[in-house]
């Protein structure tokens, strides 16, 4: 198993009965870009059953952190959500993902819309001072079904601006929007519909999307991917990858299990 390494497990935050984190030590070698996932996981039975997993740190810091769902019967979830510090998990060496800057043709606002578990990747886009330079405004918009659920978000708002390193820039530039569907919160709705009619914009006195300024990096569950993309394409917006930037990318890699 050269691909796969073992880190211990240390430290474990649990948001809700169904959200957790956990971070582990990080090998020197591991390297990613900012937005990536790697395949995380257990042995289970005597084998390993891995998932694929955004890095929620950045790839500055010393330890790797994971951001989790927890399924009662799901193969690996209702293994990992009981992982205690000092547990063993296995990582795969190899990480991948589409969420990178370069994917992107420059533009003036990046936009990070996530629901649940999918927030992950933009945890490490955000604390990436590259991203500020490259745009006026991050918009980082996390949907949810309860108020609850919505992890990090003190992280977000009190620890980050006072960051020595980024704070001066997330002050600046970072916009933080959550919205939930099932409670009162200041915003209501799911994300797709606060987009497509205007009032996300609105809310946080942006101008309407514009395809020659406005970039998306888009990750949550397969629901909100296709209709964000579907609501996106209609407004001129294509596709980026690898080979060919474009003005969003998706990450279709979630982890419901």
């Amino acid at each position: 198993m050269s691909n796969i390494r073992q880190e211990r497990v240390t430290y474990v935050h649990h948001w809700t009965d169904r959200l957790f984190t956990f971070k582990t030590t990080r090998d020197p070698g591991f390297r990613f870009i900012n937005g990536q996932f790697a395949m995380i996981g257990l042995q289970i039975n005597g084998k390993p059953l891995m998932r694929a997993y955004s890095m929620a740190s950045a790839n500055y810091e010393e330890n790797l952190e994971f951001f989790s769902i927890k399924v009662p019967d799901g193969p690996l979830t209702s293994h990992l959500q009981k992982i205690q510090v000092g547990d063993t998990v296995l990582i795969g060496t190899k990480p991948v993902g589409t969420l990178i800057q370069d994917n992107l043709l420059p533009g003036k606002r990046l936009y990070l819309l996530s629901t649940g578990t999918g927030l992950a990747p933009f945890m490490s886009i955000i604390k990436d001072p590259d991203v500020y330079e490259r745009y006026e405004k991050v918009i980082l918009v996390h949907g949810c079904r309860e108020v609850a659920e919505l992890a990090y978000a003190d992280y977000i708002t009190r620890d980050l601006p006072e960051n020595e390193f980024i704070g001066d820039m997330v002050r600046d530039k970072l916009m933080y929007y959550t919205t939930v569907t099932r409670e009162d919160h200041v915003h209501q709705g799911r994300v797709t519909d606060l987009i497509k009619s205007g009032k996300l914009m609105e809310d946080l006195g942006l101008p309407p999307v514009n395809a020659s300024e406005d970039r998306f990096m888009l990750c949550g569950s397969p629901a909100m991917l296709t209709d964000m993309v579907k609501i996106l394409e209609d407004l001129g917006l294509e596709e980026g990858s690898g080979s060919t930037p474009g003005d969003y990318v998706i990450e279709k890699a979630f982890v419901e299990k």
